[in-house]
């Protein structure tokens, strides 16, 4: 099984490679450019490893505003404004607002749908919408925390569906995922830690996790619809984006990818879609895929928690130390 794991892990490092040195390669651009849209869940996020809350959201939106990103979404938990890492959150939204980027619903609390009742979460959603009804930039879409849309209970993920169209919010669906979330709480624990970390390790694993969930993404459409559809990146507000999303911006362009905004994105025909799926968690892309029968896997094996770690602590902390 070792043997197994090391070997993937060597086709992993292969991808990495392929990342970096980023301004390094020449790739050509397709025929036709491919789209996506960026977006950022969890605002206010919790103090990350690097910046505080007031650093990363400067940090953020001078990365957008110098990439000539024009236009993202971040989906909000106001629930989240009362805690020590929520201390002027509402004003760091009105700074992303003011900017001229949206956002939408991601529920007051960030609970599960399946370890919730369909009426306590749709609640919790309604508690949301207090307080983002009527305020600048709003967008009345939805997205499910943890992409959790009640795993294999049907009847609760038809109800939470049922209620939502009645309250007039879309699914705001992610195509694809590429784990920052769990690289970020890496990089908390090595600080925590006193564990140095190899930064430019780290950012080259952090655009290629995203790359790699992007490419392999809409190949999964491809597959599905015959077609690349707008894209959804599902990000986090996180120091990793603060510190490296110039580098994602410009791979993304290098590599063909057109940014466009998610007010686009979302009118793409996919957003009425509603898999019917065995087990509703996860993108859509990959819920779609699973209804039409295409050969699993659904995601890239590699950007998996448990191989991100070992890229992780054998890449961007073993680095480190080997050079010192």
């Amino acid at each position: 099984m070792t043997r197994i794991f090391r070997w993937i892990a060597a086709l992993c490092l292969t991808s990495l490679a392929l990342c970096a040195p980023l301004a390094a390669q020449d790739v050509p651009a397709p025929q036709e450019a491919k789209r996506v849209a960026l977006t950022f869940d969890d605002i206010p996020r919790q103090k990350g490893a690097f910046f505080t809350p007031q650093e990363r959201t400067d940090k953020i939106l001078a990365a957008l505003r110098d990439s000539s990103v024009r236009q993202v979404a971040f989906f909000i938990n106001p629930g989240r404004l009362d805690t020590p890492d929520g201390v002027d959150g509402e004003a760091h939204i009105d700074a992303y607002v003011a900017a001229g980027h949206v956002i939408a619903n991601h529920s007051f609390s960030h609970r599960h749908l399946s370890k919730s009742t369909a009426e306590d979460y749709l609640a919790d959603i309604d508690r949301a919408a207090d307080w983002l009804r009527g305020r600048a930039g709003y967008r009345p879409w939805f997205r499910f925390p943890y992409l959790d849309e009640g795993a294999d209970d049907k009847v609760k993920r038809d109800a939470v569906r049922a209620g939502l169209k009645a309250r007039g919010l879309a699914n705001g669906y992610v195509t694809a995922d590429g784990s920052d979330w769990h690289l970020e709480f890496l990089t908390i624990a090595a600080q925590e830690q006193g564990k140095p970390m190899d930064m430019k390790q780290l950012r080259r694993l952090y655009v290629a996790a995203q790359m790699s969930a992007l490419d392999y993404h809409d190949q999964l459409a491809l597959d599905t619809l015959g077609r690349s559809p707008a894209h959804v990146l599902l990000l986090h507000e996180t120091d990793l984006a603060a510190l490296f999303l110039p580098d994602l911006v410009a791979e993304m362009r290098k590599r063909g990818w057109q940014i466009i905004s998610p007010d686009e994105a979302y009118r793409d025909p996919i957003a009425s879609t509603q898999p019917d799926v065995p087990y509703a968690w996860g993108t859509l892309t990959g819920s779609m895929a699973w209804e039409k029968d295409v050969p699993p896997p659904l995601s890239p094996n590699w950007i998996s928690t448990g191989m991100m770690t070992y890229l992780f602590e054998t890449r961007v902390l073993k680095a480190k130390l080997d050079t010192e």
